[in-house]
């Protein structure tokens, strides 16, 4: 009884989230508009079993409390620049690879071309060099390699002609999934391939000066890439990674309904 209690209309939910926004609005990025972010995120709600169902067994708030870290970073659940993720009770918000790149182009001081990132597998050609200062990179994938993932790279292109440049091998980046509680499931487990990049991505983002707008979005940004940037808590899995050597099992039963990473 006390969970239906908590369940709300879509109207009353898109009013609640509406009204939090204008609430705070001096937190939010200027360029932010609340009406678009307000109605996206209650339609995406909508639209996903899983999100739906949990908002009816925890009610809205800890919904709110996800979607409102979103629209303090400007970043766009429709757009799946970010996703909130249901672990049992907990509610997790994660921000995208597309979201990460959204940010560093968005608040770099340093003019940002380009940044992307990219996994490297057996059989492909990666280098990375330093020429005059300055670091290069040369990678010849082969076309539609299946082969085994062997490590990924992030990349940073600057306006003026600069590049920075962050690599992982396969143990690293192995060793971040360790760090996280959630290693085994939800999009660790669904999309390994996008977690290994937006993970390099986290590594190169810590060498480029951000500038935001508000403290609160500093704040919200080190959380998310808090686990690919500590090195503390990655070398306390090391033996774990070690020894577990298993290959991942995708299960496609699994993938329906679950927000995508």
């Amino acid at each position: 009884m006390a969970e239906k209690r908590k369940t709300m209309s879509r109207e009353e939910m898109t009013t609640a989230l509406s009204t939090e926004l204008q609430n705070t609005a001096e937190a939010l990025p200027a360029d932010l508009n609340v009406t678009r972010f307000a109605n996206n995120a209650i339609a995406l709600l909508y639209n996903n079993d899983v999100l739906r169902k949990y908002a009816s067994e925890h009610g809205f708030a800890p919904v709110k409390i996800g979607l409102m870290r979103g629209a303090y970073l400007g970043l766009d659940f429709m757009n799946e620049e970010a996703h909130l993720v249901p672990f049992g009770s907990e509610l997790k918000f994660m921000m995208n690879y597309r979201g990460a790149v959204k940010l560093v182009k968005k608040y770099s001081i340093r003019k940002v071309k380009d940044v992307y990132a990219e996994i490297v597998r057996e059989g492909d050609e990666f280098q990375k060099t330093i020429e005059n200062g300055e670091q290069r990179v040369d990678f010849k994938p082969l076309p539609f390699n299946g082969g085994d993932i062997i490590g990924a790279f992030a990349v940073c292109m600057f306006e003026d002609g600069g590049l920075l440049c962050e690599t992982m091998s396969l143990k690293e980046l192995e060793n971040t999934r360790k760090a996280s509680k959630n290693s085994n499931t939800g999009p660790w487990k669904l999309y390994t391939s996008e977690m290994y990049k937006k993970t390099v991505l986290h590594r190169l983002c810590k060498h480029i000066e951000i500038e935001f707008e508000t403290p609160n979005q500093t704040t919200l940004f080190k959380n998310d890439i808090e686990i690919e940037t500590d090195v503390v808590e990655q070398s306390k899995n090391e033996a774990a990674i070690e020894a577990n050597t298993e290959p991942f099992v995708f299960d496609e039963n699994e993938v329906e309904g679950v927000a995508d990473e």
